[in-house]
């Protein structure tokens, strides 16, 4: 069924897996009108694209716009007519190359005084809400046997899992407490591969005449188009790009600006917020209680997106618009949430996981685990004799025994001897390691 006259969910395949079949795919436009784009809005995109480049094919044109090249050409004839644009010379398969006229690049200075952006063509923000609800987590419950397969990695007891299953499950956000150095930021950074492995998001979105960018290669994982007898990879509209589901986490440096549109004065482009390139994944507030700003004010700002699941964000004209608020969004702390939180906003949390110390025996099965990880072997009565040399006053810490395998490791490479565990390199690795941090 069409979502906003462009983007589709195509039916379940025969052979792929049921996240496959089931997954959004954004068919691509037969038209402009169909792609929620006027003549204008593509023409300024050409003009800005010609006046950086010089000239192009049209079908380079049509890739960098991301539209299919029938749409395209049919503008480049239009604005030849117009004598906006000339030919250079002939391309390939009876294409044509074009650049801008003086007229043209008249046209093309106009467009880009009210904005610098050039590329894949923006989708319509109704479309992209559209499809946010049709990739949504809260359509996902996984169960024991996804979160073991996200969880592979790292070593979570009974407990952990049933307590954070229901609270992954739900959707809905949670607070990661306890000491620093047992992994908080590690469970929160796997959680989303919990809520199936990939979706489409747009390159750009555009909302009353602005541009928002959305597409962020250092936060979203792009995968690429496989060709496939079932899927084409025609059939996906271009101006989506496939990614994992995305993990966003921001700590001790998030700022309030970064929660809402920012507008860029110099390229008059908009970049999104952190909300919105969460959506459909899991936005993660390290450290939380460490930020610049009073945690109260931090809190505030989620009490509304928690409860309805969308957020109003300002435009640079100052116009509120709404916004899907789809991601989970978890709260890891090394404080204790009451020191932090107020009644109110405790109640649209409604998990709380505490992750504590690991015990003698979680500790010796992470030595052992680090050891496999990095080929050496394991000696369990080298490890007695560390934690009987050096934990009698000490807590135990979920990143200790990676840390000090880590720095065994190191000396052995620098002093150029095999890499192995023994009395002396692990002296070293204390030595170093816990210098500084006496009573962690």
């Amino acid at each position: 069924m069409p979502l906003n006259n462009t983007a589709v969910l195509e039916p379940p395949a025969q052979t792929e897996s049921a996240a496959a079949a089931n997954m959004f795919r954004p068919a691509p436009p037969e038209s402009l009108e169909q792609a929620g784009l006027t003549n204008e809005m593509v023409d300024a995109l050409i003009f800005k694209y010609l006046m950086n480049v010089g000239s192009a094919p049209g079908a380079k044109i049509a890739s960098t716009l991301a539209l299919l090249h029938p749409l395209v050409v049919e503008r480049l004839t239009d604005l030849k007519k117009q004598q906006l644009l000339g030919y250079v010379g002939n391309a390939n398969m009876g294409d044509f190359t074009y650049t801008l006229t003086e007229a043209g690049r008249g046209r093309a200075r106009q467009f880009m005084e009210e904005s610098m952006y050039f590329g894949a063509a923006p989708v319509p923000l109704g479309t992209y809400c559209q499809a946010v609800a049709a990739q949504s987590i809260t359509n996902e419950k996984p169960g024991p046997e996804q979160l073991r397969k996200a969880f592979s990695d790292l070593l979570i007891n009974e407990k952990m899992f049933s307590t954070l299953g229901p609270a992954i499950n739900s959707g809905r956000g949670l607070f990661l407490y306890g000491p620093p150095g047992n992994g908080k930021t590690s469970i929160a950074e796997r959680i989303t591969r919990c809520f199936g492995s990939e979706i489409y998001i747009p390159y750009a979105i555009h909302i009353d005449g602005f541009i928002v960018k959305l597409f962020d290669p250092e936060i979203h994982e792009r995968i690429p188009e496989t060709k496939s007898t079932i899927f084409k990879a025609a059939a996906v509209d271009e101006r989506w790009v496939r990614i994992k589901r995305p993990t966003v986490v921001v700590g001790g440096e998030l700022t309030m600006d970064q929660l809402e549109i920012r507008w860029n004065p110099t390229t008059r482009v908009s970049e999104a917020s952190m909300q919105l390139k969460s959506n459909c994944g899991t936005l993660v507030i390290d450290d939380f209680g460490r930020q610049r700003m009073n945690p109260f004010e931090l809190l505030n700002r989620w009490i509304v997106p928690l409860e309805k699941r969308f957020d109003f964000l300002a435009l640079a004209n100052g116009v509120k618009i709404q916004v899907p608020f789809d991601q989970l969004l978890i709260f890891s702390t090394n404080l204790e949430p009451k020191d932090l939180v107020d009644d109110a906003f405790l109640r649209r949390i409604p998990y709380k996981v505490h992750v504590d110390n690991p015990s003698e025996e979680e500790y010796r099965r992470l030595m052992k685990m680090m050891c496999d990880g990095i080929g050496i072997s394991y000696d369990e009565a080298l490890t007695t004799q560390l934690i009987e040399k050096h934990y009698a006053h000490r807590p135990f810490r979920c990143c200790q025994p990676r840390d000090l395998v880590m720095l065994s490791k190191n000396y052995c490479e620098y002093n150029k001897i095999p890499v192995h565990l023994d009395e002396e390199t692990l002296d070293y690795a204390v030595g170093v390691y816990f210098t500084v941090m006496e009573g962690t």
